[in-house]
């Protein structure tokens, strides 16, 4: 681990370098708060030992700072001879103090940091598992719903298009049923990473209900979302999926639900059937149609 060492006096640091090489620990000693804040703002270090009397620490709110800002988080050991408060800091060692006792801490920090990173990839990996489709890592329906409205909301501020397509497998189920679960979730992974491929990198994507999926695309007319969606079917079509050995024959249809102006009675809904009801009149005309309907 990599440790900065806001401390002056030579007594000090010759401990706290007996301490860190004990701990085989890597020191980056720094002069003053300035250059100390330079450290950590490159994110060169994550644990910080620094010595509270020194002139400018106090004043830098160094720990505040670094606490304020974007960074991973930066674990605060302050050294001094007074009860003072604590200065935000996550622990005090007051001098005089011994190497060991300094390795003591330095272990504890270590390890505080190590549980923190833990705790915040298990958040990040239950806000994932919230708002992503575990098969086809298309946003769920909960977030699909979360996202479009959002990208509504700037339709209607920025007087702009919205488009709402729906895709979906026509003769899923009986493929599924024939061939099984897995070459079921072979198939929506296909789909899902064609649309992906054909579609902007920002749109909204979600995986609606079984192999039903939505794709919101602000700020794109009619046609163009109609191109869109021939684009993805074309890609899905020419797609070869085999299972033992035997190509899979797809149909897939779209249906497109056109809002040139967002008003005030707009809502995803309402959007989101209409997608819908092109899609059934898509799938009428027959395998890999595009049915566009203005709302």
């Amino acid at each position: 681990m990599r440790v900065l060492v806001l401390e002056q006096g030579t007594k000090e640091r010759a401990l706290i370098q007996q301490a860190l090489q004990a701990g085989k620990h890597d020191a980056i000693l720094v002069e003053n708060a300035a250059e100390a804040w330079k450290s950590i703002n490159k994110a060169e270090t994550r644990f910080v030992i620094a010595d509270a009397e020194l002139s400018d620490f106090i004043a830098s709110g160094l720990v505040q700072r670094a606490r304020s800002a974007r960074l991973p988080s930066t674990y605060f050991l302050v050294l001094t001879s007074h009860d003072e408060p604590r200065l935000d800091a996550d622990d005090l060692l007051h001098k005089p103090f011994k190497a060991a006792e300094l390795q003591t801490r330095l272990a504890i920090g270590q390890r505080i940091l190590a549980m923190g990173d833990s705790l915040s990839q298990a958040r990040q990996q239950l806000e994932s598992t919230a708002m992503y489709d575990p098969i086809t890592g298309t946003m769920n329906q909960a977030a699909f719903n979360r996202q479009a409205r959002s990208e509504l909301e700037r339709a209607r501020r920025s007087s702009a298009a919205l488009n709402i397509i729906a895709i979906d497998i026509d003769n899923f189920q009986p493929l599924s049923e024939r061939h099984g679960t897995e070459v079921g979730n072979e198939i929506m992974k296909m789909v899902a990473r064609n649309i992906r491929e054909r579609s902007r990198p920002y749109d909204c994507v979600g995986r609606w209900t079984g192999p039903e999926f939505l794709i919101a695309l602000l700020n794109v007319s009619a046609e163009e979302a109609e191109k869109i969606a021939k684009r993805i079917l074309t890609g899905i079509r020419f797609t070869e999926l085999k299972h033992a050995g035997l190509p899979l024959e797809l149909s897939v249809s779209a249906g497109i639900a056109a809002a040139t102006h967002v008003g005030d009675s707009t809502d995803i809904e309402m959007l989101v059937g209409h997608a819908r009801q092109a899609l059934e009149k898509a799938r009428q005309m027959g395998g890999y149609q595009v049915f566009l309907s203005n709302v």
